[in-house]
């Protein structure tokens, strides 16, 4: 694993691209079409998505935050988180792909954000962060410092991976997450149905038992969830909370992102 503290360049010594150009595209296609198992999409989440993704962040306490995004692909999340992020607050990045952490690495918006705004890039699984790795011999005390998330934002194609690999990191989300903490993830409408005409019994079983799985995960800990229809394919995004208080956060939208039912 690699982390990477992502330097700041003064926003007039870069030019700022959209959130999602053309460049972007064919990178996420070509790896979809290489390993479409952990890529999970043909094309980035649209603005709508992207808008219901960062709830968390647009509707957030009056003190700096540290989020985390899991699964960052080429950035059009990162590049919103950024844009909506205050001075104090901290962006830790994860995502697997080597490419696409080459694409964040030299992502000229992410270089031109404010200076207050700490941005860290780490070239691995979730699973593998220090954090999240067994660091004390079983039945010994875990780590009492490991980082801990205000807002978790998570791409990962959750029904691509086998039930016992989504429960890991389902739980490990929760333990990252700060009591009260905000956790979104988002997943493709139709995709049951599709596995069933497309794919052999095994995986069709696979792919259900994850899907009942984050229902059960749903209804312990959800907030609500959002269908987008204006994106490709239509998606709905999930608003979810760890257990605790949250009396110190005040709704404060940003501006400009929309909100999750809850």
């Amino acid at each position: 694993m690699t982390n990477h503290q992502l330097r700041h360049r003064p926003e007039s010594a870069t030019p700022k691209r959209s959130s999602l150009s053309g460049g972007d595209r064919l990178l996420f296609l070509a790896e979809a079409l290489r390993t479409f198992h952990d890529t999970g999409a043909l094309a980035p989440s649209g603005p709508e998505l992207v808008s219901a993704l960062v709830v968390p962040v647009t509707s957030r306490p009056n003190h700096p935050i540290s989020v985390l995004e899991v699964g960052a692909g080429t950035g059009v999340v990162t590049r919103r988180l950024v844009h909506v992020l205050r001075p104090g607050d901290r962006l830790h990045v994860v995502e697997a792909n080597p490419r696409f952490v080459d694409r964040l690495r030299e992502d000229p918006v992410l270089a031109a954000r404010h200076p207050g705004i700490e941005l860290r890039l780490s070239a691995c699984r979730v699973e593998e962060l220090p954090c999240c790795r067994p660091s004390v011999p079983a039945g010994a005390e875990p780590e009492e410092h490991a980082e801990r998330y205000d807002a978790i934002v998570s791409g990962l194609p959750f029904t691509n991976f086998d039930p016992a690999r989504v429960r890991e990191i389902l739980d490990l989300y929760v333990r990252l997450l700060t009591p009260g903490g905000e956790l979104t993830y988002f997943g493709y409408l139709g995709t049951t149905t599709a596995r069933t005409l497309t794919s052999g019994p095994r995986r069709s079983a696979r792919h259900r038992a994850v899907v009942r799985l984050l229902r059960q995960f749903e209804a312990a800990y959800g907030l609500g969830a959002r269908t987008v229809w204006r994106n490709l394919p239509p998606a709905r995004a999930h608003l979810l909370r760890s257990p605790g208080g949250r009396e110190d956060w005040a709704t404060e939208p940003t501006g400009g992102a929309a909100s999750v039912a809850r």
